[in-house]
């Protein structure tokens, strides 16, 4: 064989090669995903297809759980409520952390201090700060009735998580504390990668600083307002621990979320076969905003 004929041979072996070993790398990351996603996700959808009681023998049934969630009312109201704290929630933590980004973005004296004091609450679990607000709006030994009545805003210390309103009003607080530094962080990235060049050249050309967050800023920052966008979204969507600790799903059961249903199906009411029915329904929620997120961070891009 000639030394042209081989070269071509030699060169997929080293492609071969170089394939095997690329996936000898990732083998153990795809082992801990088929383990611990892709076959939990195709066992629930196998009990979902199942009458699946806590004790005794499953019974095939289909498609039912299914027709059930849809002519389900106690579900589509977790879903509806769901939506609308998932609505006000992003756009609470979005009018915090742009301007916190934009404020941390600038170098000035003590600027490391003030990232670190607003990113301090995003490294306490959601449990305990769930807890910690508890204990802050308690109407006997807690905070904020204390502080009200010391403004002079109410004679007798309120009960905070009686009522819908200030209770909903609670936990969006909490959660624009405890998540807005995060958000503050991939806002911060965003901008921190706009070229100085640019801005410069912008404000020489006498463009305001309005005019340069609209038409500058904000474009060249789609994608990372994109990917916080969908980030805030999902974790709303995933709610659960700040309902069931805070209010227990009150008051008169309005504040039920979505995975707070499906826990008090599964592991309250034990129907595990319905459970693992609605945990599909928002998998697939989930996965359609992933596709939209695919395509938010798409748009704009310049084709060959």
């Amino acid at each position: 064989m000639t030394g042209s004929g081989a070269q071509p041979i030699r060169a997929a072996r080293r492609r071969r090669k170089s394939q095997w070993r690329g996936l000898l790398y990732i083998a153990p990351a795809m082992a801990l995903v088929i383990v611990f996603f892709v076959m939990p996700v195709l066992f629930t959808g196998w009990m979902s297809l199942h009458n699946w009681p806590l004790m005794g023998v499953s019974r095939w049934i289909g498609l039912a759980n299914y027709t059930r969630m849809l002519n389900d009312g106690r579900f589509m109201a977790a879903l509806n409520f769901t939506a609308y704290y998932t609505v006000i929630v992003t756009i609470a933590i979005f009018a915090v952390a742009f301007p916190l980004a934009l404020f941390v973005e600038r170098q000035r004296r003590f600027v490391g201090t003030y990232r670190t004091i607003i990113f301090l609450p995003v490294v306490v679990g959601l449990a305990t700060a769930s807890l910690l607000w508890v204990w802050l709006a308690n109407v006997d030994s807690g905070f904020f009735g204390p502080a009200l009545r010391a403004l002079g805003i109410v004679e007798r210390s309120p009960n905070i998580m009686a009522s819908f309103d200030t209770a909903f009003l609670t936990i969006i607080v909490m959660v624009v504390w405890k998540i807005a530094g995060f958000t503050m962080i991939i806002l911060l990235t965003g901008l921190q990668a706009i070229p100085a060049e640019l801005t410069e050249a912008a404000r020489i050309d006498g463009a305001g600083r309005w005019q340069r967050f609209r038409h500058l800023t904000l474009p060249l920052m789609r994608r990372t307002i994109a990917l916080a966008l969908i980030v805030s979204v999902t974790g709303s969507i995933l709610a659960f621990d700040q309902f069931y600790i805070m209010t227990s799903g009150g008051p008169q059961n309005k504040m039920i979320s979505v995975v707070y249903y499906i826990f008090n199906q599964s592991f309250v009411s034990f129907n595990l076969g319905y459970g693992a029915a609605l945990s599909i329904a928002l998998l697939a929620i989930l996965v359609a905003i992933s596709i939209v997120q695919l395509w938010l961070l798409r748009v704009g891009e310049e084709r060959p």
